[in-house]
């Protein structure tokens, strides 16, 4: 199946690319992906998006996923597993076992979530240990939980786990947070809410039958001290890394795994492939941001098909 673009990722800066594409009679198809959404529909209130001063994250998605269908762009619930960029057309392989070729490419794949990565981390994901609040937070009604970060993520966390748990304590290996001043006074004000400084979780410990989480070894990181604290769950809130796999080793790629554009563009080092949102975005990510570069690339790559054209 050949097209003349083809968006992999559906988070705003995928679908607001496709809305463009759309509107510039490219008729692109748009791969979903194993996230459909991506990172908004683990979010609930969004309170930045312009022309809402609340909606709720997967509100928002479907409200941009209707928007895209309604004018015309081809979505499909695929996860691309293989792009294949050294040759003209470039080529994509997905999990169905479908092929297509493309003249264009815009990568929208998003960010995942960092783990602290500790074996017995691993060993209680989904047992007790957990990096989607929003997600899980309801299994927490009346326990204790920790929040392990300090940026907009754990904050946002520690404050909606609020809602369900008896008393949510912020570790943070640092003396003082990132996040938006805002969203520190929300903390700061919820007695809820405890804060561990210069502590950082060196293993989660719990049970076996059944297998749960009880606790974390901790220790101090200005005196080197160990410690314990009981707790029901762990939300880890570390932040993100770029979902870069389909290029790494083929596109430019910066310190922290986040694909090379040009200054004010969204051009990657290879012509025809746009990189656009958290993919490339080490600096903002956020969704507004996102959706720009979503529009840049979508501008960017129907000038790059008119070029090919003529």
């Amino acid at each position: 199946m050949h097209n003349k673009l083809i968006i992999i990722g559906s988070g705003p800066a995928g679908y607001t690319a496709g809305i463009y594409a759309a509107r510039a009679m490219l008729e692109p198809i748009l791969l979903r992906g194993l996230q459909p959404g991506g990172q908004l529909t683990i979010t609930t209130e969004v309170e930045n998006w312009p022309g809402n001063s609340v909606i709720q994250g997967p509100e928002l998605m479907t409200n941009m996923e209707a928007h895209a269908r309604s004018v015309g762009v081809t979505i499909l619930d695929d996860h691309v597993t293989n792009l294949n960029i050294e040759d003209r057309p470039f080529k994509l392989t997905t999990d169905k076992n479908e092929y297509y070729s493309t003249d264009a490419v815009i990568l929208a794949t998003g960010a995942q979530a960092k783990w602290l990565g500790l074996s017995s981390e691993e060993k209680y994901k989904g047992f007790g240990v957990s990096a989607c609040a929003t997600c899980d937070g309801f299994f927490y009604r009346g326990k204790d939980v920790i929040v392990v970060g300090g940026g907009n993520t754990a904050v946002e966390e520690a404050i909606f786990l609020t809602k369900f748990a008896h008393k949510v304590t912020l570790i943070h290996r640092r003396d003082k947070l990132r996040a938006d001043r805002i969203l520190q006074e929300r903390l700061m004000s919820n007695n809820k809410i405890n804060i561990l400084w210069n502590h950082e979780i060196i293993e989660i410990l719990g049970k076996q039958n059944p297998l749960g989480v009880n606790g974390v070894k901790l220790k101090n990181v200005t005196d080197g001290k160990v410690s314990q604290l009981s707790c029901d769950g762990v939300f880890v809130a570390i932040g993100h890394s770029p979902a870069n796999e389909l290029v790494s080793g083929k596109l430019e790629i910066e310190t922290g795994g986040y694909v090379v554009t040009a200054p004010d563009s969204t051009k990657t080092s290879v012509e025809g492939i746009f990189a656009a949102g958290d993919i490339t975005d080490s600096k903002y990510r956020q969704a507004v941001t996102s959706a720009g570069m979503g529009c840049m690339a979508a501008l960017e790559a129907e000038q790059y098909l008119s070029e090919q054209e003529n």
